[in-house]
């Protein structure tokens, strides 16, 4: 029964309640009737089952399987390595933050076996606990990374699950990073087959969605669990796929913290951890009665979840970013910083600054705009690249510059204005930026691909630089350095239990 109907019998059930059994019950009997089908709905209903077969469970899972026995090509590796990075430089960077803090605090008080390392802190518990606290503390701000198509922050989820199999294991570096991996492959898959556009529509997370089924391919990958073990875990994971997209009202980024990383990483942990236990469970969800994609989308397209499963390696198509803020502000802001440099502009000589973004969920217009957080507004970030040149990790996080009598004025300068005519075939988080000057004359900066995007990338060199600035003031120069080797060399890693006294406070 949809929304409509059922406030509509709320409605009349309140008002008929008091007249008696019998009009109650015919109204209720009106109410709910079922809806008669229509040729065209059956229809409907039928092509969507027909695409639904056996063959997507069969070849995800196979591939799940196999994910350890695979040689990664060379630029996969390298990819892989500056994603490992850059979220073990979120994770620990997210420790002296909020979101991490209290995280870290909960499980703390949970206990638990000694498995794995809630990074930035001392403690050692269950590897489902340190999934959950690392996890939110990848995503305490907004420095980890994302993936464009399909509209989720991998990394957060995929790299803690991935960090607290391997801690409990005993898993070698290069068992890691091939979990990590596939991780990346199935958890971006998801949402894409099952229809990002249709998922917002209806409110469901994407970045939950993902990330869970992220989570768990990296865990059962690590884990080495059999084909049949497999199918298994992604039921298991599909039981707990979750996530409503009111976490763009959190005004802390505490919930959301849990949405896009804790919650997706403990959860795809104790799907995989539940199945090496012995649990039992059904081996196909992607076909047959009441399933997974046909019960989040009207019209999934399964096909998504394994066309180039093995050769197109998503983490080679997911986005570093190189400022800690929200993905749809990285283009506004470079445009902002160009128009400065480019016509030596102070912040005295600016008018107005209006900034065109595509419109829908993909852009993310919306999600920036004028937020109770310093990371995620678009008018404060604005404003302090045009006060300061730069943005650095801590100004793109203080709450106090947000009241700063030099910034407030200029944050009143900016608005955000959904723009169709902007192509999004090319990509949909870039920004024209149209600049007006005290004189009168309109500055314009059209960005379309980020520095950090995969058609812009960021070197070796600059991965590092970003992640030696998170690292440092949590874990000191002498140990970033040796965190940073590993991870470069992190094949050579026999245990992963090695980052240990590297990564605690």
């Amino acid at each position: 029964m949809n929304r409509r109907r059922f406030l509509k019998a709320s409605a009349i059930m309140g008002t008929a309640v008091t007249v008696g059994d019998t009009v109650f019950s015919s109204i209720k009997n009106k109410v709910f009737a079922k809806e008669p089908e229509t040729k065209d709905s059956k229809a409907q209903g039928a092509a969507a089952m027909q695409k639904l077969t056996g063959e997507t469970m069969e070849k995800v899972s196979s591939y799940i399987a196999g994910s350890q026995k695979t040689d990664l090509p060379e630029n996969v590796v390298k990819k892989a390595k500056h994603h490992i990075m850059d979220t073990l430089a979120a994770v620990v960077s997210g420790s002296a933050l909020r979101p991490g803090q209290f995280a870290a605090e909960f499980v703390k008080t949970q206990g638990g076996v000694e498995e794995a390392l809630v990074a930035g802190t001392k403690t050692i518990t269950s590897a489902i606990n340190a999934a959950l606290a690392n996890g939110m503390m990848a995503h305490s701000d907004e420095t980890d990374d994302s993936h464009e198509k399909s509209l989720t922050h991998p990394g957060a989820a995929v790299v803690p699950a991935a960090m607290a199999i391997s801690d409990r294991a005993g898993a070698d570096g290069r068992t890691f990073l091939k979990g990590v991996v596939a991780g990346y492959d199935i958890g971006c898959r998801i949402t894409q087959a099952l229809g990002v556009d249709q998922l917002d529509t209806h409110s469901h997370s994407t970045h939950a969605l993902g990330e869970v089924f992220g989570a768990a391919t990296a865990a059962a990958s690590i884990l080495q669990l059999s084909q049949g073990k497999a199918k298994i875990v992604l039921s298991y994971t599909g039981q707990q796929a979750s996530g409503v997209t009111y976490w763009q009202r959190d005004p802390e980024h505490i919930e959301k913290a849990f949405v896009f990383g804790g919650m997706p990483a403990r959860n795809g942990v104790t799907s995989a951890l539940f199945v090496q236990a012995g649990f039992t469970g059904v081996s196909d969800i992607f076909s047959g009665q009441n399933n997974f994609l046909t019960a989040f989308s009207p019209d999934p397209d399964p096909k998504q979840l394994f066309d180039g499963l093995g050769n197109r390696y998503e983490v080679v198509q997911t986005n570093i970013k190189r400022f800690s803020v929200g993905s749809p502000i990285q283009a506004p802001l470079d445009a902002v910083l160009l128009l400065r440099e480019k016509y030596h502009l102070k912040p005295q000589d600016v008018a107005r600054i209006v900034v065109h973004v595509p419109p829908g969920a993909r852009a993310g217009g919306r999600v920036v705009d004028s937020r109770e957080m310093p990371d995620v507004n678009i008018q404060y970030i604005l404003a302090v690249a045009l006060l300061d040149g730069t943005l650095t990790f801590e100004a793109a996080h203080s709450y106090k510059r947000m009241s700063d009598p030099a910034v407030v004025p200029l944050r009143k300068l900016v608005s955000v204005v959904l723009d169709p005519t902007l192509d999004t075939s090319i990509t949909t988080r870039q920004a024209a930026v149209y600049l007006t000057t005290t004189k009168g004359e309109t500055l314009k900066e059209h960005v379309l691909h980020v520095r950090g995007t995969t058609a812009n990338p960021m070197t070796d060199a600059e991965v590092e630089k970003k992640c030696r600035d998170l690292f440092e003031p949590v874990l000191g120069r002498e140990r970033t350095s040796k965190v940073v080797e590993m991870i470069w060399n992190i094949e050579k890693v026999r245990n992963m239990r090695e980052f240990w006294p590297l990564l605690r406070s």
